[in-house]
C-alpha cells in the first residue's frame, strides 16, 4: 500500500494551478449552496437520503488521491513543469465551469442529496445537453488534476474505484427518482444523452 501512495516531486506551477483552481471551485460550491438556500420551499416529490453515504464514498475516493506528502520542487521551472501546470489549470477550469454552469442551469432543482421537488422540471439544457451527470464529471476532473498537481498518480488506483462506486450508487438513486417523476420523458432524454462522455459513455 505504501508503494501506491509513493510521492513524486512536482514543480510549483502545477501545484499553484491546483490550489488556485481549488479555491475557485470551492467558492462556486458555496455560491451554489447560497443560491439553493434562497429557493422557495416546496414539498419533495421523492427523496433518497441514503445518497449521503455515497457522497462520503466519493469523498473518500477524492481524499485517497490527495493522501500523502506533497514534494514541491523549488528549482527554476522547466518546460515540462509549465506543461504540467497548464494541464492542471485546464482540468480545473473545466471542473469549475462544469460545476458552476450545471448548478446554475439546474436552478431550484439543485441539491446535494438526491431528491425531486413537487415543482421539479427535467433539465436538458446547458451541460445537461451534453451529458446527464456533468457535476460528477467535474468532480472526476478535480480528482485527476489533484493527482497530477501533487504527483500522486498512483493514488488513482485506490481513488478511482472508490469514486466510481460512490458515483454509480448516487446516479442509481437519482435516475430512479427522475424516472418515477418524468417517465417516458426521462427515458427519451437518457436514450439521447450519455451519462458522462458525450456520445460514448
Amino acid at each position: 500500500m505504501s508503494e501506491i501512495f509513493k510521492v513524486h516531486p512536482v514543480g510549483w506551477p502545477g501545484a499553484a494551478a491546483f490550489v488556485l483552481g481549488m479555491l475557485v471551485f470551492f467558492a462556486t460550491v458555496i455560491m451554489a449552496r447560497l443560491r439553493a438556500g434562497k429557493n422557495p420551499k416546496v414539498p419533495n416529490a421523492g427523496k433518497a437520503s441514503i445518497t449521503w453515504l455515497w457522497i462520503v464514498v466519493q469523498g473518500m475516493g477524492i481524499g485517497a488521491v490527495g493522501m500523502g506528502r506533497v514534494d514541491i520542487l523549488t528549482t527554476p521551472p522547466t518546460p515540462a513543469m509549465f506543461a504540467r501546470g497548464l494541464i492542471v489549470l485546464a482540468l480545473m477550469l473545466c471542473a469549475v465551469w462544469l460545476f458552476d454552469s450545471s448548478s446554475r442551469t439546474m436552478g431550484r432543482n439543485w441539491s446535494l442529496v438526491a431528491r425531486t421537488r413537487s415543482d421539479h422540471s427535467l433539465v436538458q439544457t446547458g451541460p445537461f445537453a451534453l451529458v446527464r451527470h456533468p457535476i460528477y464529471v467535474a468532480l472526476f476532473l478535480f480528482m485527476v488534476a489533484m493527482a497530477i498537481a501533487y504527483g500522486h498518480g498512483r493514488n488513482l488506483v485506490v481513488g478511482v474505484p472508490l469514486f466510481a462506486l460512490g458515483t454509480w450508487m448516487r446516479i442509481r438513486h437519482e435516475e430512479r427518482l427522475l424516472r418515477a417523476m418524468f417517465g417516458a420523458e426521462y427515458d427519451a432524454y437518457a436514450a439521447r444523452v450519455k451519462r458522462f462522455v458525450p456520445g460514448i459513455f
